[in-house]
């Protein structure tokens, strides 16, 4: 994910969703999408085409014995900070009302800034804002 920051200003967002393992409280990051062609990237915006994420996705459930789930999404910010926007929040909410499970997003900024937040079917709370 580390390679898709944009960290020079002809860089446009980037995102993926992140897969994984549920183990009761606790959720095991093991793998991600990156952007595909079909995904719509601009320097201040990003839509993934779920097709190809989605064919990612079921192999590795497959390939798992179906135990390997879908966690979230991860996205840049051209921000040294990165905060969620409203759209951001918007998306993730109707991600979240249709999981029983807690989903997990993830921003990264212009210098590897991390925002992670935790969603349910209730809100979405900031878990970590790192500066580097």
């Amino acid at each position: 994910m580390d390679l898709y920051r944009q960290d020079a200003s002809h860089k446009t967002e980037a995102g993926g969703i992140i897969l994984g393992y549920r183990r009761g409280t606790h959720l095991h990051v093991t793998q991600v999408t990156i952007p595909q062609v079909a995904d719509k990237r601009h320097r201040y915006g990003f839509h993934r085409y779920a097709q190809h994420h989605q064919q990612v996705a079921l192999k590795a459930w497959h390939a798992s014995g179906k135990t390997m789930d879908y966690l979230g999404d991860w996205h840049t910010h051209p921000e040294l900070h990165p905060s969620p926007s409203g759209l951001d929040l918007n998306e993730w909410k109707k991600i979240c009302s249709k999981r029983t499970s807690p989903m997990l997003f993830m921003i990264i900024g212009v210098s590897g800034d991390l925002w992670v937040g935790l969603g349910d079917s209730r809100e979405i709370t900031c878990c970590v804002a790192s500066e580097n």
